[in-house]
């Protein structure tokens, strides 16, 4: 790459960081309505941290999966192969940072995750026709010990809607993926929603046995508040019970599964609200 098209790139590239950073992993240009992440390596000879705004697939609780498409070119991204070399790297999701395992996806294992990536974006599948080698798909593997990571927010009550905002962005990709879909239900969509119900499922969970017996505790005036919270709880595990339920099997209807992400939707976005009003004071005035 010639040095003026080599520092172009350089500088795209720190822009894009430094706007995810700045709004919490929402950006513009090509990367906007996109699922993106930073990724750090090592760098394999120099051994200092390189950044990299990549592109990801949900793929479960504890894992995302990278794609080293590199636009088709025909050698390998740097950051690839510095987590050859450097397997532990951090990763910034615009909500959390991070240490995660980086595992290079093998075999029939690889082609299952390549089959979806296509299904879902056919320009992977358009990288590869424009390169001899064969792209890879690595796995993240989240290693922090104790939670999700280090929260990117300076208060409580902001930590609390940045993450009430990343499920509202995953929660509308979903959607536009599903009105996308001509009448089909991708495997990747599927993993989509999953992962995206079992991600809501644990941050209840952290709300009702940590921060709603904190917040008891310290304000026992807003015990009724709270247990209208842990009841909305209830209710919407029961939206993502029947969301799992109407994905389950080989011929899940795309319909019903359209169905019961609009309902879920509905009230999930009455329940931050209502949190955000009512927690958000607390959660600084505890501070």
């Amino acid at each position: 790459m010639p040095n003026d098209d080599k520092q172009k790139f350089i500088d795209f590239n720190q822009q894009v960081i430094d706007e995810f950073r700045a709004n919490h992993g929402r950006v513009g240009g090509p990367f906007e309505g996109g699922r993106l992440l930073l990724l750090t390596t090592t760098g394999a000879r120099t051994g200092t941290p390189h950044t990299t705004p990549v592109g990801y697939l949900p793929d479960g609780a504890d894992r995302v999966l990278v794609i080293a498409s590199a636009g088709g070119a025909p050698k390998h991204p740097h950051w690839y192969g510095n987590l050859l070399a450097h397997p532990q790297v951090t990763v910034e999701d615009g909500v959390f940072t991070y240490q995660a395992r980086a595992e290079v996806l093998e075999g029939e294992e690889r082609e299952q995750a390549w089959a979806r990536a296509v299904e879902a974006e056919p320009g992977w599948a358009a990288y590869q026709k424009k390169t001899e080698r064969v792209i890879p798909v690595v796995a993240l593997y989240n290693s922090t010990q104790g939670g999700p990571g280090h929260i990117n927010a300076s208060s409580p009550g902001e930590a609390i809607k940045v993450v009430h905002d990343a499920f509202r962005r995953e929660l509308a990709l979903i959607r536009k993926e599903m009105a996308a879909g001509n009448g089909t239900l991708g495997a990747q969509l599927r993993v989509n929603c999953l992962t995206f119900c079992q991600g809501l499922h644990n941050h209840h969970t952290g709300e009702d046995t940590m921060m709603f017996p904190f917040l008891t505790d310290r304000h026992p005036e807003a015990a009724p508040v709270l247990k209208r919270l842990s009841e909305e709880h209830e209710e919407i595990a029961g939206l993502v019970a029947e969301l799992r339920r109407t994905l389950a099997g080989e011929h899940a209807d795309p319909a019903a599964a359209r169905a019961e992400v609009e309902r879920l939707t509905l009230d999930l976005e009455a329940h931050l609200t209502y949190e955000e009003e009512k927690l958000i004071p607390l959660l600084d005035a505890t501070a």
